[in-house]
């Protein structure tokens, strides 16, 4: 596994505060210097605001060789709604398209489908496939919420890609066998949420109050944290490096000092008893506290 840089952060607020986006060429200093420390994998999407940009810009700058890099992007969410069939192709075409020329580059490694449920519409699975016939994509897939959109995934041989989400708190997706079962299929898979949009960053005090049933769940994470020696960071990351089917780890970046953290923490050795102590503790916790896009405030 490895780490992946993920730019939502980069061109939108964004986290469990909306905190503000940076400033663009320190988002590029970030790039340089996750690059020059081992990351080669970028994920960004047209719906993260000037990210795509922003990446485009770093690019551009070929400080690194492009067949070095691993760059996703996603289609803009819902856009094929409205589209009749017949136009599957030209529509996803142009977009990819717009997305390669602000991005610099001719193609993408993985070009994601953002919305979920188009798991389940094999004809749009197969338009987008044809991005990868052309040589404009070299993988192709979905981003998925839920453990029936990965596995609905699996049984279409057009796609070979599938984003996730993952945690130390959200363990849906391996009690699913969906890393198994997208590893006998031929799949890579990379997770994302392993900070669940920054909750696990949190201090008690710094938790709002429309997500206060993590308080205790943060609590019980810290109890861990001080018997074990290991750093929440250190144990989030840990948990998910621990399974050996996934690809990258997407994770945000706040600023250049968390990210050398966070480098620092997916290095860390951990015991693997510690891991089953978390299947036990961390299992089953509500969907609408792991999953972000469920939370109300």
């Amino acid at each position: 596994m490895k780490l992946c840089i993920g730019t939502v952060q980069f061109g939108m607020d964004y986290g469990v505060f909306d905190a503000p986006k940076k400033d663009p060429e320190y988002c590029i200093k970030c790039l340089d210097f996750a690059t020059q420390n081992g990351i080669n994998a970028i994920d960004t999407a047209t719906a993260y605001g000037t990210a795509e940009e922003i990446t485009g810009r770093f690019l551009a700058k070929k400080t690194i060789e492009r067949e070095k890099l691993f760059i996703s992007t996603k289609l803009l969410p819902n856009i094929m709604d409205a589209v009749e069939p017949k136009d599957y192709v030209k529509v996803i075409r142009c977009n990819l398209q717009k997305s390669l020329d602000t991005l610099h580059t001719d193609y993408v490694d993985t070009f994601y489908f953002h919305s979920s449920r188009y798991a389940f519409k094999p004809e749009l699975l197969e338009a987008i496939a044809v991005m990868k016939k052309e040589g404009l994509a070299r993988n192709v897939g979905v981003s998925v919420y839920y453990p029936d959109e990965a596995l609905a995934c699996f049984e279409n041989s057009n796609i070979n890609y599938i984003q996730a989400p993952y945690s130390i708190f959200d363990h849906r997706m391996r009690e699913e066998d969906v890393f198994g079962q997208g590893s006998k299929a031929g799949f890579n898979i990379d997770v994302r949420t392993v900070f669940i949009k920054g909750l696990i960053r949190l201090r008690d005090s710094e938790v709002p109050d429309h997500l206060g049933k993590a308080r205790p769940i943060l609590r019980k994470l810290d109890v861990l944290c001080k018997e074990t020696g290991y750093s929440r960071i250190e144990l989030a990351m840990g948990y998910v490096r621990r399974e050996m089917t996934i690809n990258h780890l997407v994770f945000g970046v706040r600023s250049l000092e968390q990210l050398k953290e966070d480098i620092k923490s997916f290095n860390k050795e951990i015991p693997e008893s510690i891991f089953d102590e978390i299947d036990t503790e961390f299992s089953g916790i509500d969907a609408d506290l792991v999953v972000p896009s469920l939370w109300v405030k």
